[in-house]
């Protein structure tokens, strides 16, 4: 199963998500493989150790044909990581947007999938609509939109739908979302009324997890940690195991045990 994390506005847990979910999964005895598809590098940074060459990160594998495995590298505790590089912001000018490329992604993952036919991946997308946000919408089975509970994040949600009205056309098949409220206080109101909103457009697509406001998933990246190995008894580690607890009982993530 490919996930793709993905939503145009910044800030809303996008990479936080990616990884803690990433770790979860790790726990639960499936390490999956992340791939870092935002230039600015974030998720990649967190890693501590990933390579800084643009020859070892994904801009080769669309700048140099090189093949998805040979990318990969070892994450303690959470599986497998293929870094962004900045240079990855050339994609799009160097590329285009033909067919060729959109599947590109795809078909590099279906590649590796033939040594691990049952590992999950996560996506890490960057935050606007270009190739390589198409590629990850091209090659995810579901797309994770997290949506932080205030009303722009709730603007940019339907943002995404309409593009993905637009493109499931081409894609012919209807692109799987679910939507994940983040940064959710609920001392506040506003906390309630997004997620209020988001259900009445969204209906069984909004997800039952609510990733809160927390103060162990905020300090983590900077210590280079998911928030389990940060604090396992925190609410925000609390949080991202239901996550993968709901995805896995609503058909959403099938994991094998290793």
């Amino acid at each position: 199963m490919r996930i793709a994390i993905f939503n145009q506005k910044g800030g809303v847990g996008k990479t936080t998500t990616a990884l803690n979910l990433g770790a979860a999964m790790g726990r639960a005895g499936t390490p999956p493989l992340l791939l870092d598809l935002d230039p600015q590098g974030h998720l990649s940074s967190i890693h501590g150790h990933a390579p800084t060459e643009a020859n070892r990160s994904l801009f080769a594998f669309y700048q140099d044909t090189r093949n998805l495995r040979e990318l990969e590298v070892a994450w303690e505790g959470i599986g497998q990581l293929i870094p962004a590089h900045q240079q990855l912001i050339k994609v799009d000018s160097i590329f285009g947007k033909g067919p060729a490329i959109l599947n590109k992604l795809r078909l590099g993952l279906e590649a590796t999938e033939d040594s691990h036919p049952n590992r999950p991946c996560i996506i890490d997308c960057c935050p606007y609509i270009g190739v390589l946000a198409l590629n990850a919408i091209f090659a995810c089975d579901r797309l994770i939109i997290p949506v932080s509970t205030d009303y722009l994040s709730l603007q940019a949600a339907e943002h995404i739908t309409r593009t993905l009205q637009v493109l499931e056309p081409v894609i012919k098949r209807r692109v799987e979302r679910r939507y994940l409220l983040t940064r959710f206080d609920r001392r506040r109101r506003m906390s309630d009324d997004v997620r209020r909103k988001l259900r009445e457009r969204y209906g069984d697509e909004v997800l039952d997890t609510v990733i809160s406001e927390n103060v162990a998933v905020a300090e983590s990246p900077s210590l280079n940690r998911d928030v389990f190995r940060h604090n396992a008894s925190s609410p925000g580690a609390h949080d991202y195991q239901k996550l993968l607890t709901e995805l896995i009982e609503r058909g959403d993530l099938q994991l094998t045990m290793q």
